[in-house]
């Protein structure tokens, strides 16, 4: 897990604690369904894609400003954070900075060429937080890590002497990125190449500043298998240059809450702000920043006093392992983080070929890490049934954690949101139900240069941008689904798994 030393913690909206001996309280009865059904229908009928995608342009013209990306730490994502902040502050909301370092990273060079006995180029992705190799990259002979349950995890899968001067090639799983270059290294490899398990890239991290030992990047699995099967013909040799600038930065969360409403039951929402370096990150996560900030700055026109207070987030820094969501989470006592009621987070709400995920609070689904704090499978329904409603399709996500709600879910907060995939690719099922492209990514710009304007479903926006407007309509006047929790909630739900952050924060068993 990636996570930056979070200092200079300026004085955020953390909220006050409610006083000494107070229960959290909310009002019952038919005027708080209808507060929360008059204000639910108004939002919902204000928010459009249309609107949405004014906030999205801004976004492109600061990356196209800003050498064509917000990443963290950069000038493109420092001007995102004011355009935010901006906005709402003219729509009336007390707004602030949340001030914190991060270890910024910025790739310089990623490549990799087989020399003999096929020259070929073969695309590659540094992994976060690697060694850099020397400029015109380093050349040498391809070993590859024999294919079992923990490959190249233990000193036992390198024979002795075989990877000494060489380029490891080892598959993804059963332990994390660093583990297996460390092992390499170990072995005396100079270099590791990581091919994924499954389809798609690996767009990865080590996970720790001071984790890299030797320079690593990420294959797909049919480059990695199809070297692998050459590796074992004869001899293969490559170049692989991949080089990273990494230094100490300072980056910053906007956190926006209304005026009205009671600190000690606090609905907070969330999306981050920050691209990857590779692009300007229209759909991810421009996508959710901009449906955010769109419903926000309707719900300041409704002039609405909500019951409960309402915050908004947009966490910087996602892209490099949750650092703005964990920073956020991390200065709140004890007593703050009971007054959150619950959280919902909206990353990748636009993709170009979608499907419909809302995360799995109940774990219905029976995949992957379980259910959310208690009140999150409350938070799923509430989401399913707004869908339901209008007839739209839908299906479960994992709480894999792969984006800001998983600091919200290890303080034992109920969360839940959406998200419209990414570099997973669509099923002919999904197809049926969503219409799209069978076999083609979600969203086949997932952090590249092309997620741009061009890179948005109208749709899928604006179907998500009304979940967010219901969401806040409902939650802003009646909590009575959620239930109360102790001020002491919350072990981590996610520990016990061998995990790596992907290039997003985005968290991939290795």
């Amino acid at each position: 897990m990636a996570i930056a030393t979070a200092t200079a913690l300026a004085a955020p909206l953390l909220m006050a604690a409610a006083p000494a001996g107070k229960a959290p309280s909310h009002r019952h009865g038919s005027h708080t369904a209808q507060d929360a059904a008059k204000l639910s229908r108004k939002l919902v009928r204000e928010a459009s894609a249309q609107d949405v995608l004014r906030h999205l342009k801004k976004f492109q013209s600061l990356a196209d400003a800003n050498d064509g990306n917000r990443a963290a730490g950069t000038p493109g994502h420092d001007a995102s954070a004011a355009y935010v902040y901006n906005e709402l502050k003219k729509a009336g909301y007390k707004v602030s900075y949340q001030t914190f370092q991060i270890a910024y990273i910025e790739t310089l060079a990623e490549t990799l060429r087989v020399t003999s006995p096929t020259p070929r180029d073969v695309d590659i992705s540094a992994l976060s937080y690697t060694k850099s190799t020397p400029v015109g990259g380093v050349t040498a002979a391809l070993a590859a890590v024999p294919v079992d349950a923990t490959t190249g995890c233990e000193a036992g899968d390198y024979a002795a002497g075989a990877f000494t001067g060489k380029i490891a090639l080892i598959q993804r799983g059963g332990c994390t990125f660093a583990v297996k270059q460390q092992e390499a290294a170990a072995a005396g490899a100079v270099a590791a190449i990581i091919y994924n398990n499954t389809t798609g890239v690996i767009s990865g991290t080590l996970g720790d500043p001071n984790a890299g030992v030797i320079p690593t990047g990420g294959i797909t699995q049919a480059d990695g298998q199809a070297l692998a099967a050459e590796v074992a013909q004869g001899p293969v040799t490559v170049t692989a240059e991949i080089r990273q600038l990494q230094e100490q930065r300072n980056t910053r969360n906007v956190i926006a809450e209304t005026k009205a409403g009671k600190a000690d039951r606090t609905v907070m929402l969330g999306a981050h702000l920050d691209s990857v370096n590779a692009g300007p990150g229209i759909n991810d996560n421009g996508s959710g920043s901009a449906g955010l900030l769109d419903v926000a700055l309707d719900l300041a026109k409704t002039h609405d006093k909500p019951a409960n207070k309402v915050r908004f987030a947009w966490w910087s820094a996602e892209e490099l392992g949750l650092l703005g969501a964990e920073a956020y989470v991390a200065a709140l006592t004890p007593e703050q983080k009971a007054d959150v009621a619950l959280y919902l987070n909206f990353d990748m709400i636009g993709s170009k070929n979608f499907a419909q995920f809302v995360y799995d609070g109940d774990d219905s689904d029976a995949t992957g890490a379980g259910p959310g704090p208690d009140g999150s499978a409350q938070l799923e329904k509430g989401i399913t049934g707004f869908l339901d409603r209008r007839g739209l399709p839908h299906e479960g996500t994992d709480f894999d954690g792969r984006s800001d709600y998983g600091p919200f879910i290890d303080a034992g907060i109920p969360s839940g949101g959406t998200f419209t995939g990414a570099e997973g690719i669509k099923t002919a099922a999904q197809a049926q139900k969503y219409g799209g492209q069978a076999g083609v990514a979600y969203d086949a710009c997932y952090h590249s240069a092309c997620d741009d304007l061009s890179n948005i479903n109208k749709k899928a926006l604006d179907v998500n941008v009304d979940i967010i407007a219901d969401a806040v309509g409902t939650y802003a006047h009646d909590l009575r689904s959620i239930p109360q929790r102790p001020a002491a909630a919350g072990a981590a739900r996610l520990a016990g798994t061998d995990t790596a952050r992907t290039a997003d924060g985005h968290t991939a068993t290795s």
